[in-house]
């Protein structure tokens, strides 16, 4: 490999390490500062609950915490989907336009800045109580606008504007043994096939209220959801925080 040759094909984890080995070959500067090009910069959360403070949002702060505190200039990026005026896929096409077409969402309201960030982004996470089975309308409803894109009609490939490392969290009433999740259900293998194969975070059998008598919530006792709070509650935070921190020690899978 001679000087001045190294290139954005080196674009997933086995290339940089042939790169990083590459060092013994008299190109250190070079390999140096293509590598530095490599490093994790920005992260965006896509939050998909309903309450502010509750416990999905507090998997992805603790998750926005474990980043940065891997230090370096890295930049972590809460959204808030209730917090934005938008709807699922229109079906407008427009990301379908022969001689036009786009792997991100033509459509214009107040997602699609948050749409054109994601795809500059080097790392997502998706966060979404689950309820009824599956995620909150807010989180279908932007995992239509964000993956509907990347579906080509010609060969119904996927293909998005970069891949990244991706981290799934849910929270939700079952446990471990008894629960009817769906996960991210199909947009999950649109996110796998588009992106790369996620990381997942489980917080069961969360507190959905703070006071269960104050409650038609006859089917659960308060003393048993704080019992498994206080054994299984903290670890869910640490496993979140580290999952952070493992993503933002990444090197990017695109360059």
């Amino acid at each position: 490999m001679s000087e001045n040759k190294i290139s954005p094909m080196y674009s997933d984890f086995e290339q940089i390490k042939k790169l990083e080995e590459a060092k013994s070959h008299g190109e250190t500067e070079v390999l140096q500062s293509y590598l530095q090009d490599l490093t994790m910069k920005r992260i965006i959360i896509i939050d998909g609950g309903p309450r502010k403070n509750m416990n999905t949002a507090k998997l992805l702060q603790s998750f926005a915490e474990g980043a940065k505190s891997a230090g370096g200039d890295i930049e972590v990026k809460t959204v808030r989907l209730y917090d934005i005026d938008y709807r699922g896929c229109m079906s407008c096409m427009a990301c379908k336009l022969k001689g036009k077409a786009s792997n991100i969402c033509r459509f214009k309201d107040a997602l699609a800045p948050v749409l054109e960030e994601i795809a500059q982004a080097d790392g997502l996470v998706l966060g979404s109580p689950i309820y009824f089975g599956e995620v909150t309308g807010q989180m279908r409803a932007f995992l239509e606008r964000l993956a509907f894109p990347w579906l080509s009609y010609n060969d119904y490939s996927l293909t998005a504007p970069k891949r990244m490392p991706v981290v799934l969290v849910e929270t939700m009433n079952g446990t471990p043994e008894r629960n009817n999740s769906n996960h991210f259900g199909t947009m999950e293998w649109c996110i796998t096939s588009a992106l790369g194969e996620p990381e997942r975070i489980i917080g069961y059998n969360t507190c959905q209220v703070a006071k269960y008598g104050n409650y038609e919530l006859g089917s659960f006792s308060e003393e048993a959801k704080h019992a498994w709070r206080d054994a299984h509650w903290e670890e869910d935070l640490q496993k979140a925080f580290e999952a952070g921190k493992r993503m933002a020690e990444q090197k990017t899978l695109s360059h």
